[in-house]
């Protein structure tokens, strides 16, 4: 922590006291720390309250990114990604495709596998249902991370079915959380501009809260760095603090700085580094009731998330591999990481490399349990 004097002279002296009290900062205090120009200032209140919650702890996964189509009906503007039907880049992976790609990793100990895809006009709830359970008979006691509060919402208007029973069909199926994807910025405003089609904010938390409800446990993101004020900022993050006070489902939070190429945005600033680990830092203090924060590498780079895990962040994500949404708008980083390359980034950073799942329980458990669950086949 930097001296008392330093937070004095920017007008911070309560809000350092508040922090070290591990009382709430509320959002005029949080605008104070987004206009801070004293980016080690906000970084050493954020890194407090990293240390004190995780000490020298950073968690990353063994994990397996599978995008199953780019096809998509919202047409956001910030979105490099989806494309139309029948329009060049689209794609369209069957589930025996999808299962390969499962196969193909049985080498490795994966502990998660994230599914994600633009919202397509014709794939229907029961192939991701069967898609599940495929993928629990092939990798028993994995986790299946899969489908936005965004994606939920289109299978239920597919169906015609309510968003409940879409998260409970899936349930069954072998769902064990929701990504934090599709919650861009909640602003009205800024969803009028940039995605008026996709599911609105406060959709997107309604969705989010019946998965709470019935015991799925999600994360949460936000896409900062287009059209939206520090205000609106402030105001998502807040949004988030308020659902987890009411259902503490929220296991972590992914800042993801806006990428700015390959989209339809007109004069997107973009972000900086210096913007985005502040963003990062103000997180960590604003969501004082969720866990976790992410540092996701491939959006910010593996140097930046390195410096971002003294900022607040406690997390690197993990190996990832095929990542394609961050990259077709222009994310420069890798497309995959070993777990002893990701142990070697946390350790020159100064922490402890802890491997867990996506519950952010410690992977020993989980392979006790995988080992459990395949000697019960």
């Amino acid at each position: 922590m930097l001296p008392p004097s330093v937070y004095e002279r920017l007008g911070l002296a309560r809000v350092r006291e508040k922090v070290l009290a591990g009382e709430r900062l509320n959002l005029e205090e949080g605008l104070r720390l987004l206009d801070c120009p004293d980016l080690l200032a906000v970084g050493a209140l954020a890194h407090h309250v990293r240390t004190r919650l995780h000490g020298p702890t950073t968690y990353y996964v063994v994990n397996q990114h599978i995008n199953y189509s780019n096809v998509c009906v919202n047409g956001c503007r910030f979105c490099a990604f989806a494309r139309e039907r029948g329009r060049p880049g689209a794609f369209e992976l069957s589930v025996e495709e999808i299962l390969q790609k499962v196969r193909e990793r049985l080498h490795d100990p994966i502990t998660e596998i994230h599914i994600v895809g633009g919202c397509h006009p014709d794939l229907r709830l029961e192939t991701f249902e069967r898609l599940l359970r495929e993928i629990r008979r092939i990798r028993p006691g994995v986790r299946l991370k899969a489908f936005t509060a965004v994606e939920i919402d289109h299978f239920a208007r597919l169906e015609g079915i309510s968003t409940r029973a879409v998260l409970q069909r899936l349930q069954a199926a072998g769902l064990d959380m929701l990504p934090g994807g599709g919650a861009e910025v909640f602003s009205p405003r800024i969803r009028r501009l940039l995605c008026p089609d996709k599911l609105s904010g406060d959709g997107w938390l309604r969705v989010v809260r019946e998965a709470h409800e019935l015991g799925i446990k999600t994360n949460a993101t936000m896409l900062f760095g287009h059209k939206e004020t520090l205000e609106e900022r402030l105001e998502h993050l807040d949004a988030l603090r308020r659902l987890q006070d009411e259902t503490d489902g929220f296991v972590c939070f992914i800042p993801l700085p806006f990428q700015p190429h390959n989209t339809k945005v007109e004069d997107a600033r973009g972000t900086t580094g210096v913007e985005e680990l502040r963003t990062i830092a103000v997180s960590r203090l604003m969501l004082d009731n969720i866990p976790h924060i992410k540092a996701y590498w491939v959006m910010l780079t593996v140097k930046l998330a390195q410096v971002a895990l003294h900022f607040g962040a406690d997390d690197l994500d993990g190996t990832v591999v095929e990542e394609k949404i961050g990259h077709m708008a222009g994310a420069e980083s890798e497309q995959a990481l070993t777990r002893t390359e990701l142990e070697r980034l946390i350790r020159e950073a100064g922490f402890e490399p802890v491997e867990r799942d996506c519950f952010f329980e410690k992977v020993q458990k989980v392979q006790g349990e995988m080992l459990k669950a395949k000697g019960q086949r």
